[in-house]
């Protein structure tokens, strides 16, 4: 009997992966970038301090409550939660209740989540596009200026980005079998990422769904089911806290910090979601204690948004480069099967990039500096990708050099735009800028000759010098931001760009706190000097003197909250100075409905608060202007203590 082998039918054949370039040190090679994210994200991580104490307090209080870990609270006595869900302090408030409050306990998760980012990102283009285009991926990942800053600080954009990343590695590997179960997870953490940082983990939905859609194997009832299966994913991971909160009577729980009525579904559509993209929603402008500064922060809407002084410097080095990556991958493998899982990465870090910048290029409301930063991962792996596909594509044709030109040109175009944004600081790095050019072109030269003029060893140097000349801007912000304290809502890596407006520099070191441009660095934490504003940021926070908290402690009695405070920056340091509740009223911006009077009023009747600070707090309006008339007319000065501390007690009969 004769057994005819056919070819296995499109549903059961698995995605057509393009062949590694695997080559002897290419291990070293990754655990080298490895250790490299290491070394930056960790060495000198306490500089900072408690660096944003308003996510530091509410990792204090999670590690104290599981109901305000739940809930994501600023405080332990859950009176109002931060303006973002609660999985990034949930990972910050298990460090403190493992290794005890600390700069080093409440920032060692976000430096190990930058390294775990730069590991999956290598693991991921090692797959796709091979070993060295992996080693090119992670360098330039890791030392992307926004990811130096925010690995080694404590907003959520930390645990977004790793999530997002590991979402990438999932969604990759449903593609090379079309198996559901890795569609699955890639779609719970994007969930779990939701949770992280709410609508902005959803930009990368549009890449994954076209790519499953276009690029998966099997049929087409299988490419259907498999987006069906990652909606309902998606939505269950995404929604399910918001559920919670809704189903939880308001008078049991937290008010949600960021919304107008309490609702953490007000906050998504909101303060959290539409009003990032159109401006004009949620708390109002900053004012003088905390709140936002009115305006996005970084610069005006427009295309050329990300290379302006104030995002330039923090993402755009590689971007002419990456975009050049994009376009050779998907030229060169313009007829490879449908199912080409090189062709397919290529997409999919194509369309998470295009998305990002259309996003971030054009929303009309809050955009800080280091909200770029999920952008790393798509930057680095289309640079390394098309690094080396231009490389491979030059040594097959060695008469012609379009290859070789190509790649010369987009690395001319890189080198010139660090040449922009390292001339905005010319104090800073001086000479490097006319460095960075002049090495480039020598080695674009060489690389712009055919292949059979130049030895390859010749060849393989001068890339490798052009890729670490252009790494050397990004490697000296780094170093730059490795050794600047920094503090509040609007941290920015590198030297001060001197028309840059939302941000400050530095203070002067250890000690000091970086402006921040979300109404200036809020009062000093425990052991760290008061903090400077940034122009336009902002006035700085205020010392919390020993002679306050000394003050409020011996004085509590039974009190829920040591003291109200009109403002959660402020509220913030003197929790990590004490380690007790503080009401932070107003949220963040100080102008948040929670509390009103009547509630203030019942809190202090009941012997629940005693003290209150009053002033530095509120976006214009003066959103507790009338907590504060009423504490003025009613409660007895403490001005022995403080000029603004006033003793409640017995104010309300």
């Amino acid at each position: 009997m004769t057994t005819t082998l056919r070819p296995e039918s499109e549903a059961l054949r698995p995605a057509v992966a393009a062949r590694p370039m695997a080559i002897p040190w290419a291990t070293f090679a990754q655990v080298g970038v490895a250790g490299l994210a290491v070394l930056i994200y960790i060495v000198n991580l306490t500089v900072s301090g408690f660096a944003n104490t308003y996510y530091s307090a509410a990792a204090l209080a999670a590690s104290q409550s599981w109901s305000a870990w739940f809930f994501g609270s600023i405080d332990a006595s859950n009176f109002i939660t931060v303006d973002k869900p609660p999985l990034s302090t949930m990972v910050m408030g298990l460090s403190v209740r493992l290794f005890g409050l600390s700069s080093w306990s409440v920032l060692l998760p976000e430096a190990l989540m930058g390294v775990g980012t730069v590991v999956i990102l290598m693991a991921i283009v090692r797959r796709t596009m091979g070993s060295p285009a992996a080693v090119i991926a992670g360098l330039v990942a890791a030392l992307t200026p926004a990811a130096v800053l925010i690995f080694r600080y404590n907003n959520p954009d930390a645990l977004l980005t790793l999530l997002l990343t590991g979402a990438a590695y999932a969604f990759i590997r449903a593609l090379e079998a079309g198996r559901l179960r890795w569609v699955t997870l890639a779609a719970l953490l994007v969930g779990l990422a939701f949770n992280t940082k709410y609508l902005q983990a959803w930009l990368v939905l549009p890449a994954f769904g076209l790519v499953w859609a276009a690029a998966a194997p099997g049929s087409r009832g299988h490419r259907i089911r498999g987006l069906l299966v990652a909606f309902a994913t998606v939505v269950i991971a995404s929604g399910w806290w918001v559920v919670v909160m809704e189903l939880i009577p308001a008078s049991a729980r937290p008010f949600v910090g960021g919304s107008t009525n309490g609702s953490a579904l007000d906050l998504i559509l909101g303060y959290d979601g539409l009003g990032r993209i159109f401006g004009g929603s949620g708390p109002g402008g900053g004012g003088t204690g905390g709140g936002p500064g009115g305006g996005g922060f970084s610069g005006n809407p427009g295309i050329l948004r990300l290379f302006n002084d104030q995002l330039g410097g923090q993402v755009a080095w590689f971007l002419p480069l990456a975009v050049v990556g994009l376009g050779v991958g998907i030229l060169a493998r313009r007829r490879a099967p449908r199912t080409d899982l090189r062709r397919a990465a290529y997409l999919m870090w194509g369309l998470w990039l295009a998305v990002h910048v259309i996003v971030f290029s054009f929303m009309s409301g809050i955009i800080h500096s280091y909200y770029v930063v999920v952008m790393a991962p798509a930057i680095g792996a289309l640079v390394g990708g098309g690094v080396t596909e231009l490389w491979s594509r030059r040594g097959r044709a060695p008469r012609r050099p379009l290859a070789g030109i190509v790649l010369a040109t987009a690395l001319i175009a890189s080198a010139v735009v660090a040449w922009l944004l390292l001339g905005r600081t010319p104090s800073f790095a001086p000479g490097l800028a006319i460095a960075v050019v002049a090495i480039a072109a020598v080695t674009a030269v060489i690389m712009a000759l055919p292949a059979v003029v130049v030895d390859r060893r010749i060849q393989v140097a001068a890339v490798a010098v052009a890729i670490a000349a252009l790494l050397a801007g990004p490697v000296a912000y780094a170093i730059d931001t490795m050794q600047t304290a920094y503090g509040g809502g609007d941290p920015s890596a590198g030297p001060q760009v001197a028309n840059a407006a939302g941000f400050g520099g530095p203070n002067g070191g250890p000690g000091a706190f970086q402006g921040g441009g979300q109404g200036g660095v809020p009062a000093g934490a425990p052991g760290f000097g008061g903090a400077a504003g940034g122009p336009n940021g902002g006035p700085g926070g205020e010392d919390v003197s020993s002679a306050l908290t000394d003050y409020l402690v011996a004085n509590r009695g039974s009190a829920r909250w040591i003291v109200a405070v009109t403002s959660a920056n402020q509220a913030g340091s003197i929790e990590l100075a004490t380690g007790l509740p503080v009401m932070a009223m107003g949220g963040f911006s100080g102008t948040d409905p929670a509390p009103t009077l009547a509630q203030l009023q019942a809190d202090i009747a009941s012997g629940e608060l005693r003290f209150v600070i009053v002033g530095g707090g509120g976006g214009p309006g003066g959103g507790q202007s009338e907590i504060t008339d009423w504490v003025i007319a009613n409660c007895t000065p403490v001005s022995s203590v403080s000029a603004n501390l006033y003793d409640c007690a017995g104010a309300v009969t």
